[in-house]
C-alpha cells in the first residue's frame, strides 16, 4: 500500500483543497512460480534459523530439567517405523483407512455387558474425561494472561504482512501445553490401565473392584505415564497439523502442504496401529520397550482385525470432531458481538473459553463411550492372542512401584501452582504485557 496525496494541476487545486483527500494506491506485484519457490525456501531457512536460536536460548533450561524430561522421551519410535514399512500398510486404500463403522459398533455388546457387570469401567472413563477437561482449563489459564493489547498488536502485525507475528505468544503457550499434556497423561494412563485390568480380571473369573484395578495400574505407573504423554503429544500435534493452512494461492505451496500432510497422516496412522498392543502389555506389567516389541508381533498376527477396529474408531471420532467444529461455529454465532473486545479486535481469550463447551461434549462422547469400547476390545483381542500362544496373562500387584511417579506428579503440580501464583514475580505478566517484545520476531 503506497500512500500519496492527490495532485491536481494548480488551476483546479485552488479552492478545492478541502475536496481532495489523502488516498492510497494499491500496487499488486505479481511474482512468478520460480520467485515464489525461492521465497518459500528463504522462509524455510529463516524458520530453521529461528528454531536453532530458540534451541540455543532454552538449552540451559533443557539441561536443568533433563532429569525430569528424559524418562518421557519416545523410546518406542521403532514401532511406527517398523509398522509403516509393512506391505499391508503401504497398500492401504482410503476405504481401508475410513473403515466400516459396523466393525466398531459390533463390539458394543461385549463392552456394554462388561461395563454393566464391572461398573467401575465407566467410573474410570468419567475420571479420564474430568482430567482431560481440567488440562484444557489449565492451558486456558495461561491464555488468559495474554492481555488484549498484545492480541491487537499481533493482529496489526499480520495485517501489515509481517511474518512470525504469533511467535511471542506461541512459544510460552506451546511450552505450557507440553506441561498440560504431561500432567493429564498421568491420570489418563492410570485409569486407562485400570480399565484394561477390569477386563483381564473378568477373563480370569476374578471379582473386579476399583481398588484391585488401581493397585494393578499403579504397579506400572511410570510406563503408562510415559506412553500416554508420548501418545498425547503426537495426537495433539497431529490435530494441529490437520487444521486448514493458507497456500496463498500458490499451486507449488499447496503441493508441499498436501505432500507433508499425507506423509504425516501415514506415519500417525502407523503409530496408532503399531501401538495398539501397548496398553494391554502395560496392563500386564511390561516396560515401554518390551510393550512396543510385543505390540509389533501382536499387530502382525492380527493386522486385519486391528486395522478394521482402529479405522472404524478413528472414523467415528472424526465425525465427533467435525460435530465439535460445527458446534464451535454455532457457539460463535450465539456469542454475537461478544467475540469482539472493546478495542475492536477479536476477544481471543473469551472465544477460546466458549469453545470449551463443544470440546467438552465431544471429549465426553469419545472418552466415556467410544474409548472404553476400543480399549476393552483391544484387550480382548490380546487375551485371545496370548491364548493362541499358550501364554497366561499375569497382572502386577505392587502399587508401591508407582510411589515415585506419584511424587513427581505431585511436584510438577506444585510447580504449576507456584507459576500461576507468582507469575508477576517471575516476569510472565510483563512478558505478555509488552507489545514491543515481538518486534525481534516481526
Amino acid at each position: 500500500l503506497t500512500p500519496y496525496p492527490a495532485t491536481p494541476d494548480s488551476s483546479t487545486s485552488r479552492g478545492l483543497g478541502d475536496v481532495y483527500k489523502r488516498q492510497k494506491r494499491i500496487n499488486i506485484k505479481k511474482i512468478s512460480e520460480e520467485e515464489f519457490r525461492a521465497n518459500y525456501e528463504k522462509q524455510m531457512a529463516r524458520n530453521a534459523a529461528i528454531g536453532a536460536s530458540l534451541k540455543k536460548i532454552f538449552r540451559p533450561i533443557t539441561k536443568l530439567i533433563s532429569p525430569i524430561i528424559d524418562p518421557f522421551r519416545n523410546n518406542i519410535a521403532f514401532v511406527k517405523d517398523e509398522i509403516s514399512e509393512l506391505p499391508q500398510m503401504k497398500n492401504l486404500s482410503e476405504e481401508d483407512k475410513e473403515g466400516n463403522k459396523k466393525d466398531f459398533t459390533s463390539k458394543i455388546g461385549y463392552a456394554i455387558s462388561l461395563g454393566f457387570k464391572e461398573k467401575e469401567i465407566f467410573f474410570f472413563g468419567v475420571m479420564q474425561w474430568i482430567f482431560v477437561i481440567l488440562g484444557c482449563i489449565l492451558w486456558l489459564q495461561m491464555l488468559s494472561w495474554v492481555p488484549q493489547p498484545l492480541w491487537d498488536a499481533v493482529q496489526e502485525c499480520i495485517d501489515n504482512g509481517n511474518e512470525n507475528c504469533t511467535t511471542v505468544v506461541d512459544i510460552p503457550l506451546t511450552l505450557w501445553g507440553y506441561v498440560c499434556i504431561l500432567l493429564v497423561a498421568f491420570p489418563l494412563g492410570i485409569f486407562s490401565s485400570a480399565m484394561g485390568t477390569a477386563h483381564f480380571l473378568h477373563k480370569q473369573n476374578q471379582k473386579s473392584t476399583v481398588i484391585k484395578c488401581m493397585q494393578a495400574a499403579l504397579s506400572n505407573a511410570w510406563t503408562t505415564w510415559t506412553f500416554h504423554f508420548i501418545d498425547g503429544y503426537i495426537t495433539v500435534r497431529q490435530i494441529g497439523n490437520r487444521l486448514p493452512q493458507d497456500s496463498q494461492g500458490s499451486a507449488f505451496l499447496q503441493e508441499i502442504i498436501d505432500a507433508r500432510r499425507a506423509k504425516e497422516e501415514a506415519l500417525y496412522y502407523a503409530w496408532k496401529i503399531g501401538t495398539a498392543g501397548v496398553l494391554p502389555n502395560m496392563v500386564l506389567g511390561n516396560n515401554l520397550i518390551a510393550s512396543g516389541k510385543n505390540s509389533i508381533m501382536f499387530v502382525k498376527d492380527n493386522f486385519v482385525e486391528i486395522l478394521k477396529l482402529r479405522a472404524a474408531y478413528s472414523s467415528i471420532c472424526w465425525v465427533v470432531g467435525i460435530s465439535a467444529y460445527v458446534g464451535g461455529i454455532v457457539v460463535m454465532i450465539f456469542m454475537g458481538d461478544a467475540i469482539y473486545a472493546e478495542s475492536g479486535g477479536l476477544a481471543i481469550v473469551k472465544i477460546y473459553q466458549f469453545m470449551l463447551i463443544p470440546v467438552a461434549f465431544a471429549t465426553l462422547i469419545v472418552i466415556i463411550f467410544l474409548r472404553p469400547i476400543y480399549v476393552l476390545t483391544i484387550c480382548n483381542l490380546y487375551s485371545d492372542y496370548l491364548h493362541s500362544k499358550d501364554e497366561k496373562p499375569v497382572l502386577p500387584n505392587d502399587p508401591s512401584v508407582g510411589k515415585k511417579a506419584f511424587i513427581l506428579f505431585g511436584l510438577i503440580c506444585l510447580l504449576v501452582i507456584l507459576v500461576i501464583v507468582f507469575r508477576d514475580q517471575i516476569g510472565l505478566t510483563d512478558l505478555f504485557s509488552s507489545t514491543e517484545i515481538g518486534k525481534s520476531f516481526w
